[in-house]
């Protein structure tokens, strides 16, 4: 477990949040998650990419678990376990998003969010589409997919500007409410040069687009949310979230930080360390990702 950064505080009653991409739970599972849990035994943790079944997601003891698996068969999925069972619990499902433009994406398991039961926080988990490039700038032979007219990356960019609205309202609500909000999640962007290796190359890649900054610049200010994992690490590079499988990148420490947490000014202040549980080798991960784990006063 690397400590990323840390800053003193001595009041009681600190909490930990984790956000974590686990790729699949059940295989997630069988490389050790369960182990990694115990260990660690945060008080929130939101996870992403299920890719399971609700009947196979399976228990978690010392946990409530919230979850939406979606209904795309080995794909997406969102849940929140936390140690008391929360006040609320919302899905597209049960609550359908008010922003215009969700509707597509209601059914497809990408966002829960809870209100904590033991502390005026509501928290909300997103795993965000993945995109693509825009059709000018695909090149058949240049590209690891075959060009698709820049479906993806439009499909990704519908998303980016209904959820930028959903997420104010959800803000909002929690505001009156009397409610802090966090939003954690894989959100499949890298905001700043800090949050990826090559950071020159990845200006032409899907997570690293001006469009996808520029959206995350307009989500973040001192009045509506702080990225907490920049504002405890500050402004150098790193702590990185995603490795790929292949190759030497995670060896070599080669990636990108799309996981992130992202808090009301309020919570934000609270912040008083960030780490990321990175594996010590290779062989012993738990996924593409390693969990994000902030830990508020």
């Amino acid at each position: 477990m690397n400590d990323a950064g840390s800053t003193s505080d001595d009041r009681p009653d600190p909490f930990t949040v984790v956000s974590f991409n686990v790729n699949g739970i059940r295989a997630a599972r069988r490389r050790g998650f369960d182990g990694w849990l115990a260990e660690r035994n945060p008080d929130v943790v939101a996870l992403q990419e299920l890719r399971s079944p609700a009947t196979e997601v399976g228990s978690f003891p010392g946990y409530s678990v919230a979850l939406d698996v979606g209904s795309i068969a080995g794909r997406n999925g969102v849940a929140i376990l936390t140690k008391t069972p929360p006040t609320g619990v919302r899905t597209w499902l049960t609550d359908p998003p008010k922003a215009r433009g969700l509707n597509e994406f209601a059914t497809h398991g990408r966002y829960i969010e809870v209100d904590l039961a033991d502390r005026p926080v509501t928290v909300g988990c997103l795993y965000l589409p993945k995109g693509g490039l825009p059709a000018h700038r695909q090149r058949a032979g240049a590209m690891r997919d075959a060009p698709d007219g820049g479906a993806k990356y439009e499909r990704k960019q519908r998303f980016l500007s209904a959820f930028g609205r959903e997420l104010n309202r959800n803000r909002l609500s929690a505001h009156r409410d009397g409610r802090e909000f966090l939003l954690v999640g894989d959100l499949n962007i890298a905001h700043t040069e800090y949050d990826v290796t090559n950071w020159r190359a990845a200006r032409s890649m899907d997570g690293f687009l001006p469009e996808d900054r520029a959206w995350f610049d307009a989500v973040l200010g001192s009045r509506r949310l702080v990225d907490v994992v920049r504002q405890v690490y500050g402004d150098r590079p790193g702590p990185l979230t995603w490795w790929s499988w292949a190759g030497e990148s995670f060896a070599k420490d080669v990636g990108w930080r799309v996981d992130h947490q992202l808090a009301t000014p309020g919570l934000a202040r609270r912040a008083v360390s960030v780490t990321v549980d990175k594996e010590p080798s290779p062989a012993q991960r738990l996924s593409d990702h390693a969990p994000l784990v902030v830990t508020y006063r």
